[in-house]
């Protein structure tokens, strides 16, 4: 059975653009309800429409769940494999990375929200799907994590994984604290996050990089 999007894309654009404010009224109250706490009544009550024309455009609740889960995560695994095969420098990868993962949520927080906290909900097929996204995502960063560390950019103890999973785990938080710190801009946090990681991460410099005479360098190798 097609997507509703699938659908979607050959209908005529009046039919498209309804689609659209549809699901972002889905967005908006499932983000702020949560997938189990809303109901389509409270997503026809938002667009000021009968319940039963939802059905014209999603044939349940779970349907339209899934579509916004799927347009919460749409394009961070193609930007993400862009970066990564980019000629910059570890440190630059990783702070595009940071920058790209946070990104959405000055224009599509409900939808990102929506994807980090009720996706399991999702009926098994759509589950699957947003999974294999997820796995993919996560297997570029750390593989541009393993990179950095392979060129000596950075440490060579510094686990991939665990710093994919910490990189995840702090930009997944943002959605959760930053309507509350409206002070601080989606670019602001990105710098910040970035800058911590590669605190944490870069290999220390050697010591001629570190301004070590040449002549002491070339003494504590004869004397070894």
């Amino acid at each position: 059975m097609p997507t509703p999007r699938a659908r979607h894309r050959a209908a005529p654009p009046q039919t498209r653009r309804r689609a659209a404010e549809i699901i972002d009224a889905a967005a908006r109250v499932f983000a702020e309800r949560g997938y189990h706490g809303a109901s389509t009544q409270d997503i026809a009550d938002v667009l000021g429409i009968r319940q039963a024309s939802l059905y014209y455009y999603f044939a349940s609740k779970e349907d339209a769940l899934a579509e916004v889960c799927m347009l919460g995560v749409e394009g961070f695994v193609e930007r993400a494999a862009a970066i990564a095969a980019s000629d910059r420098s570890a440190a630059e990868k990783i702070a595009a990375l940071v920058a790209a993962h946070l990104a959405p949520l000055g224009d599509r927080r409900d939808y990102v929200r929506v994807f980090l906290r009720e996706r399991g909900h999702l009926p098994d097929a759509s589950r699957k799907r947003v999974g294999r996204l997820s796995r993919k995502l996560e297997r570029i960063i750390e593989s541009t994590f393993a990179a950095g560390i392979a060129g000596g950019e950075l440490r060579a103890d510094l686990d991939a994984r665990l710093a994919t999973l910490a990189l995840l785990g702090m930009c997944n938080a943002v959605q959760a604290w930053l309507p509350v710190e409206p002070a601080r801009s989606v670019e602001e946090v990105s710098a910040a996050f970035a800058a911590l990681i590669m605190d944490g991460a870069r290999a220390a410099p050697s010591p001629r990089r570190a301004g070590v005479p040449r002549r002491s360098m070339a003494a504590r190798s004869i004397g070894r």
